[in-house]
């Protein structure tokens, strides 16, 4: 076999015109997920009564289950939920309407959730329980003494695993074409069918895919830095 290095080059071009749907599912999916799973994670950290029980179930169930199973869940009983409401209250809108994107957002932030909370809490408990105590002793109430001085340091703490977390998210994306969204590896297929060089193709999204992850490993390196900095007192 001949590798056509000409067509890997044309395959390559052609799927950085996806690379903002890639893009835009990852961030979004973390981004919510970091929401939902930090919330899910002080809710157990202080143990709130009856959140803390159902953030523990929802963090064991889709933990438990795959992602794809995730998503397709959301895109055959979301649309169901909403139709059934909007047709309760005498509303226009069907589900029809929502963007096929629109249902991978949903879904992956979902399961970005559970695994973010594990994330968050594992950097909650590594920061010594006696700053908070600390905090009080000097007035400060709980949410001042999360917001100023243990969130910063779990943050710090957690960084290499919300990098991991970056990382399996953006590599997920790809499960979107189950559902018609076209990513980079979707692109990928749709190019190849132009003359069957399937394996030429896929190198070049593998390539597209190894950028992107270099790139956030670089980030989440100058971050750590900058933390560590930070708190030896180098930064102002």
């Amino acid at each position: 076999m001949t590798l056509d290095y000409g067509f890997i080059w044309t395959a390559f071009v052609a799927l950085l015109e996806v690379v903002p749907v890639t893009l835009a599912i990852t961030v979004v999916s973390v981004l919510c997920g970091f929401v939902i799973g930090a919330s899910v994670a002080l809710a157990r950290q202080f143990r709130v009564p009856v959140l803390s029980q159902l953030g523990a179930a929802y963090v064991t169930f889709i933990r438990g289950t795959p992602m794809i199973t995730h998503l397709l869940l959301i895109y055959f009983g979301l649309p169901m939920l909403i139709d059934s409401i909007a047709a309760a209250l005498g509303l226009g809108f069907r589900s029809v309407s929502i963007p096929m994107i629109g249902f991978a957002y949903v879904s992956f932030s979902i399961t970005a959730g559970a695994y973010m909370s594990e994330v968050v809490r594992s950097g909650l408990l590594a920061v010594d329980r006696g700053q908070l105590e600390a905090a009080h002793a000097v007035g400060m109430t709980t949410a001042q003494a999360m917001k100023r001085i243990i969130l910063p340091q779990a943050l710090a703490a957690s960084l290499p695993n919300l990098s991991n977390m970056l990382i399996g998210m953006l590599h997920g994306s790809t499960l979107a074409f189950t559902v018609s969204v076209v990513e980079i590896n979707a692109k990928a297929q749709i190019v190849a069918t132009t003359n069957w060089k399937f394996f030429e193709a896929y190198l070049a999204a593998a390539l597209l895919f190894w950028g992107l992850t270099f790139l956030i490993e670089r980030l989440t390196a100058l971050a750590e830095r900058r933390f560590r900095r930070y708190y030896r007192g180098g930064v102002s």
